[in-house]
C-alpha cells in the first residue's frame, strides 16, 4: 500500500513549488533567478562562445564588443565565457559543500540529540572542539595546509559548517522526541529507525533546509574569498573569487574584470538569502500564512490523529497515567 506514496509525493512537487511562488512572490523570483544560474552552470560548456582558458594574445584587456560580450581578461580570455564558468566552478563548491554538511551535521545532531547522555557528550564536545575556534581562523588554517584545490575548499568548508547544521538537528531532535505521539510511538513497541525516520526527520526537515539555503550564500562567499586569497580553486580554473583576484590589478584600466563577477556573486548570494528568508517564512507554523499547511502538503510529517490507531490509544493511555498535581484556584 506504500509504494505509490513516493510517485505521488513526487508528483505533488510542482504544485507545491507554484504555491510557494504565489504565496512568496520574492522567493519566487529568487529561486528563478537561482535556476538560471544553475542553467547556465550545467550549460556552460554548450552557451559559452569560448573556451575558458582560450587565449587571444591580440585582444588583451580589450573592453566589451560584439566579438567579446564582457571584454577580456590581461591574459586575452573571455570574460563572459569565464564567468558561465566560473558559475560551475562556484555553485559545485557550494552544493557539494551544503550537501555534505547537512547529511553530516544532520545526522550527528539526530543522533547525539536522540541517543541521549553517554553518545551526546562524546560528539557534542567534538562539536565544540570545533566551534572553539573562530571559523575564518579554522577555515584558512584548513586550506593552508591542505594546499589550493576545489576539493580541499570543499574539505575545509564542510569542516566549518557541519558544526551549524548539528546544532540546529540536535535543538529539534530533542524538542520532537518529547512529543506525546513519539512515546506513543515507543508505547506501542515502534523501532529507533521507525521514530527516527517516521517522527523525528520529517519534523526537522522545514528548519534544516531554510539554514541550508542560508549557508549556501556563505560558501559561495568563503569560496570565493579564498580564492581571491589564493587558497581556493587554483589557477587556471575559473571561479568568481578568482576572476576578483586576477581583475583588481587592472581595476582603473578594465574594470569589468571586476564589475562582472562582482555582480553575478552579490546576484547569487543575494538571491539565497532571499530564498531563505521565504523559505523561513513559508515553513515555519508561527509565521505562515493561511495556505501553509497546503503549501507543503508533499513532504510535512504524519500528524497524531493520523496515525496508527494503537499509537492513538497508547496516547491515551499516557495521559490517563500521568499524575494531576495541580492545585485548585
Amino acid at each position: 500500500m506504500s509504494a505509490p506514496a513516493t510517485p505521488a509525493r513526487l508528483r505533488a512537487v510542482p504544485g507545491a513549488i507554484g504555491r510557494f511562488v504565489r504565496a512568496q512572490p520574492l522567493g519566487g523570483i529568487a529561486l528563478i533567478v537561482l535556476t538560471l544560474f544553475v542553467l547556465a552552470g550545467l550549460l556552460a560548456p554548450l552557451v559559452a562562445p569560448y573556451d575558458p582558458l582560450e587565449q587571444f594574445r591580440r585582444d588583451i584587456l580589450d573592453g566589451p564588443s560584439a566579438r567579446f560580450l564582457l571584454g577580456t581578461d590581461d591574459l586575452g580570455r573571455d570574460v563572459l565565457s569565464r564567468s558561465l564558468h566560473g558559475a560551475r566552478t562556484s555553485l559545485l563548491i557550494g552544493v557539494v559543500t551544503t550537501a555534505v554538511s547537512l547529511v553530516l551535521g544532520t545526522t550527528i545532531g539526530v543522533i547525539s540529540g536522540y541517543a541521549g547522555r553517554g553518545v551526546d557528550i562524546v560528539l557534542q564536545r567534538v562539536m565544540d572542539a570545533v566551534q572553539a575556534i573562530p571559523g575564518i581562523v579554522l577555515l584558512l588554517f584548513i586550506a593552508v595546509i591542505l594546499g589550493p584545490s576545489v576539493r580541499n575548499t570543499i574539505i575545509a568548508l564542510t569542516v566549518v559548517i557541519t558544526p551549524s547544521f548539528n546544532r540546529i538537528a540536535r535543538g529539534e531532535t530533542l524538542r520532537v522526541r518529547e512529543e506525546r505521539y513519539v512515546e506513543a510511538a515507543r508505547a506501542t513497541g515502534a523501532g529507533t529507525g521507525r521514530i527516527l525516520s517516521r517522527h523525528i526527520l520529517p519534523n526537522i526537515v522545514a528548519p534544516v533546509f531554510t539554514l541550508a539555503s542560508l549557508i549556501f550564500a556563505g560558501v559561495i562567499i568563503a569560496e570565493s574569498a579564498l580564492s581571491f586569497l589564493g587558497i581556493g580553486a587554483p589557477p587556471p580554473t575559473p571561479s568568481w573569487g578568482l576572476m576578483l583576484s586576477e581583475g583588481v590589478r587592472y581595476v582603473e584600466r578594465a574594470p569589468w574584470l571586476i564589475v562582472v563577477p562582482a555582480i553575478l556573486l552579490s546576484l547569487a548570494v543575494f538571491s539565497l538569502n532571499l530564498l531563505g528568508d521565504a523559505l523561513r517564512d513559508h515553513l515555519d507554523p508561527r509565521l505562515q500564512h493561511a495556505t501553509f499547511a497546503e503549501s507543503r502538503r508533499w513532504w510535512r510529517p504524519r500528524p497524531p490523529a493520523r496515525l496508527a490507531p494503537g499509537l492513538a490509544r497508547a496516547a491515551e493511555e499516557l495521559d490517563a497515567t500521568e499524575p494531576t498535581d495541580r492545585r485548585p484556584d
